[in-house]
């Protein structure tokens, strides 16, 4: 597999994810999908590849693309700029082919990616994967899996173990989430 932090055509990222399913518990497992910009990467790969949700409406129905996703070798990222409720009828025809999105962090203080985990369950009924991806911190993990997101693909210089443990910090929640209702507390 082709490593996504050493090649320029890919988003760079940790080469594990953190898996937190809904109902689920904190895990680290391989990351088997590569985010790519370059087009020329498409018909090379083998692998299993998330393509930008821009190239995926200009290219769905090519048929080295159908080829791919019969075979569930492809996914749609989107960015932070993209208006996914513009795009309704294409993202809903999505939900049939595609077997992960991710939404992309640019920068981590770019916080439109939390919108886009948020929209994606709320008005679209997404129930697959959504992962983030990009500049993405461990600091951020409490928060994108608040609003919908269920695997994190970390920059390379974050720590897995440690991502692990920010689940574990806090037993209260004082807000619903897309996981659960917040806290009873105890008058």
């Amino acid at each position: 597999m082709i490593q996504a932090s050493s090649n320029p055509n890919y988003i760079s990222s940790h080469q594990d994810i953190v898996h937190f399913p809904k109902g689920g518990t904190p895990s680290a497992k391989p990351n088997e999908w590569l985010a790519w910009h370059d087009k020329e990467v498409l018909e090379k790969d083998s692998n299993k590849v998330l393509v930008p949700f821009s190239w995926w409406a200009k290219h769905h129905q090519d048929a080295d693309v159908l080829t791919k996703v019969k075979n569930a070798q492809i996914g749609v990222w989107f960015a932070s700029s993209d208006d996914i409720l513009k795009d309704a009828d294409l993202v809903q025809a999505g939900k049939k082919l595609w077997p992960l999105v991710a939404a992309h962090f640019p920068i981590f203080r770019d916080g439109r990616s939390f919108s886009t985990a948020a929209l994606l369950r709320d008005r679209f009924h997404w129930q697959g994967e959504i992962r983030a991806i990009g500049d993405v911190l461990i600091d951020q993990l409490l928060q994108g899996a608040r609003v919908g997101f269920d695997s994190f693909a970390l920059r390379p210089d974050q720590q897995i173990d440690t991502a692990l443990k920010q689940f574990d910090l806090f037993s209260v929640r004082t807000q619903n989430s897309w996981r659960d209702k917040r806290s009873a507390l105890a008058a």
